[in-house]
């Protein structure tokens, strides 16, 4: 199976995608298609080895359209090429408009001011022949584009936007010309204005749209161009990026952009990371810390060694995610894409209908005439096309912006029904690291904190167990000195034990059951464990020559926005739940201390999945936040999943929105803007079936005049797309 994005263009509404979708998926080994017309973005999946990817590009060109692959590995050469050819063809489109409309004004103006030129030829005015030429040039030259269009479609038994703009202009300049000369009335003012402003129409479109795509451009751009390579001479060459590989030594100076993801092997400094995680602070990092690419070096020399390049750094990955978002429809999408799909034709037999009952009526064919002209020209489908995909556009560019991760366009829609958010504590609400909170000592033997954490950490350091690292960790940052061990033991549920080289003495850490084990007596542990079963800590214990000497005591501490998005979730009337697989004294503590309205406890990873069912079955819609790996099979359940975490392998990450910063509080972000965004596409959707539903009788009529119908359909396109604008202002 592989997937490819593919630029198709020459769209002009839904019903131009709905064909080519229809088209593809009849092919064998076309797995999925999800075409945007927003984006003109093609998401295929397919089995090479029933079809392969120029015979898919021959399907979409043999369709009527152009079809370039969309996925570049440079996503600041892509970001580049993209707004150049993006204002390449704003700058030919305005140029048309302009020319169309000077022509379309001594036309249109002739309805209101009898402008004569003196002259005739076979029995017609100059003033009309000039009206005629100057139509024709509007109608055939600058609206040359729906013709074409209309005409391919007709060749593939299809119809589109451009079929009933076609048909509308060249009814109403055919006419005009046959009433030239046997005598009537001319339209041709209707001819040229709707083709006039539907072009204008089109210009604002693109124009609005390049906003729309804005916050993704920008991801583009980010990446460089140019890195300092340290070669096997040590020497400094700045060398193009294509040209790093896996394993490379970079040197990257302050205020520089770190060019790919890698690791410090020398130097220290503070990163900035808002293109990764939408929070401005700079990030402490020191030798063999992570570093990624497009971030920025700001007060320190450093040098990394290449991790990843190409498709594979982060920055790619999230260009890569937010343009298959992007590309995949809501449902609700689907619905309108399946009435823009038979819209056209049913268009085109009520405009029929409304010629032959005006005809019949009044008997005058050129009301009946200009009257269908209207229905075609209003009716076009557009709005109801760009709906959904602009508004997913701007969602998803504005949540990468800001470190949220959406990664299809179903989540805006699965949003707008949750009522129940459950957190996984570690990691989520608390930072997944245990810290200890205090040291105890046994008032018996009184050695001090000091010997205690020097006995233990002697231990902790040749442990990689987490407890073992809060002790190891805590004797680090008060530079204690390590004893040298002998016949070290870790014992797997119990701690670890060794021999002190110099005093030939045992040496524990562990629980109370390794203490059991070597019949040492644990009156002082019974003790302590009682008087702080209410902390929400883990306790373990310190031994030397067969005596306790002290403890620790350690907990996972809670992250500073827990309670703040607690709090919050109350407010937006939602439930929060706590789940751990820790006991439950220490998950009653933590969910006292963020505020949760409820917790379940001693939870195994593999049973989390379940807790998730059983509340489906109550009838709650729920919200998973988790470890993207960890917490796949519960992130996968959920009706919405959202995976936290560095982002460092977003390809594997299985929730529907990845919060690319651990912080909760995003959790809070990435809801709201899904709910905002859903809530902009449904506005859309009501006002473009709306118009259309109201337009087309008030046309049917005789209450729209064609012009009017052109400047109309062009404004609701760019209603919607300024609507789906709004999403930036959201926070």
């Amino acid at each position: 199976m592989k997937k490819i994005i593919l630029k198709v263009k020459g769209m002009d509404c839904a019903s131009c995608a709905v064909n080519i979708t229809k088209r593809l998926e009849k092919r064998a080994g076309i797995i999925s298609v999800n075409l945007n017309f927003a984006t003109e973005k093609a998401n295929i999946e397919y089995d090479e080895k029933k079809i392969n990817l120029e015979e898919i590009k021959k399907v979409i060109i043999d369709a009527g359209y152009q079809v370039d692959e969309g996925g570049g590995h440079d996503g600041h050469d892509q970001g580049e090429q993209q707004e150049h050819k993006h204002n390449g063809e704003e700058k030919k489109l305005k140029t048309k408009v302009i020319a169309a409309i000077i022509l379309t004004i001594p036309v249109v103006i002739r309805m209101f001011w009898s402008w004569e030129i003196k002259g005739a030829l076979f029995s017609v005015s100059a003033t009309d022949w000039v009206q005629t030429i100057l139509t024709f040039i509007v109608v055939f030259i600058f609206g040359w584009q729906f013709h074409r269009n209309a005409f391919r479609q007709l060749t593939k038994f299809q119809a589109n936007m451009d079929t009933l703009i076609s048909l509308g202009t060249l009814t109403a300049f055919f006419y005009s010309l046959w009433a030239l000369f046997l005598g009537g009335h001319l339209y041709f003012e209707s001819a040229a204005a709707i083709t006039s402003l539907i072009l204008l129409g089109k210009y604002f479109e693109l124009k609005t749209k390049g906003r729309a795509s804005q916050a993704m451009k920008k991801l583009m751009e980010l990446g460089v161009k140019k890195a300092r390579l340290i070669n096997d001479d040590n020497e400094e060459v700045e060398t193009d990026i294509e040209k790093i590989r896996i394993g490379d030594i970079l040197l990257i100076k302050p205020s520089e952009k770190i060019p790919l993801d890698g690791v410090i092997i020398d130097g220290q400094s503070s990163v900035n990371e808002s293109m990764l995680t939408g929070e401005s602070l700079p990030v402490a990092k020191v030798k063999n810390d992570k570093v990624f690419g497009a971030t920025i070096n700001q007060d320190g020399v450093i040098k990394i060694k290449v991790t990843q390049v190409g498709e594979n750094t982060v920055l790619a990955q999230i260009i890569k995610t937010v343009e298959e978002a992007q590309t995949f429809k809501a449902p609700i999408q689907k619905l309108a894409d399946k009435i823009a799909g038979i819209f056209v034709p049913s268009v085109i037999g009520i405009a029929i209908l409304t010629f032959a009952g005006w005809y019949l009526v009044t008997g005058n064919f050129s009301l009946g005439l200009i009257n269908a002209v209207a229905v075609l020209i209003i009716a076009c489908p557009c709005a109801l096309g760009i709906a959904t995909p602009v508004a997913v556009m701007v969602g998803t560019s504005v949540g990468a912006r800001n470190g949220i991760l959406i990664k299809n366009g179903e989540s805006f829609e699965k949003a707008k029904d949750i009522d129940t958010i459950i957190f996984d504590k570690t990691g989520t609400l608390t930072k997944g690291e245990p810290k200890v909170q205090k040291i105890l000592i046994n008032e018996e033997y009184n050695l001090g904190e000091e010997k205690v954490l020097k006995i233990a950490s002697s231990l902790a350091a040749s442990s990689e167990h987490p407890l073992s690292k809060a002790v190891a960790d805590l004797a680090k940052e008060k530079n204690i000195s390590l004893a040298k061990l002998v016949n070290f033991k870790e014992i797997p549920g119990r701690g670890v034990i060794g021999n002190c080289e110099e005093h030939k003495v045992e040496l524990l850490l562990g629980n109370q059951k390794l203490f059991s084990e070597k019949k040492i007596n644990t009156s002082w542990l019974s003790k302590i464990l009682e008087e702080y079963k209410d902390s929400g800590g883990t306790i373990i214990f310190v031994g030397h020559d067969k005596k306790v000497i002290g403890g620790f005591l350690i907990a996972d501490e809670i992250k500073p926005s827990a309670q703040e998005t607690i709090t919050e979730i109350r407010k937006m009337g939602l439930k929060s739940v706590m789940i751990s697989g820790d006991n439950k004294n220490t998950a009653r503590v933590v969910a006292k201390k963020v505020g949760v309205d409820d917790y379940l406890a001693e939870v195994s990873p593999s049973e989390k999945q379940a807790e998730v069912k059983k509340m489906q079955a109550q009838g709650k819609k729920v919200v998973f936040v988790g470890d993207g790996i960890n917490d796949a099979p519960s992130l996968v359940q959920s009706d919405l999943g959202i995976a936290m975490g560095s982002g460092t392998d977003i390809a594997k990450e299985s929730g529907n929105i990845i919060i690319m910063k651990n912080d909760p509080i995003k959790v809070i972000e990435a809801i709201g803007l899904a709910k905002k965004t859903f809530k902009i596409i449904k506005q859309n959707l009501f006002w473009a079936f709306f118009y259309n539903t109201a337009a087309i009788p008030l046309a049917i009529l005789g209450l729209i005049n064609p012009m009017v119908a052109a400047a109309a359909m062009s404004f609701s396109s760019i209603s919607v797309i300024t609507n789906s604008l709004r999403i930036y202002r959201s926070k």
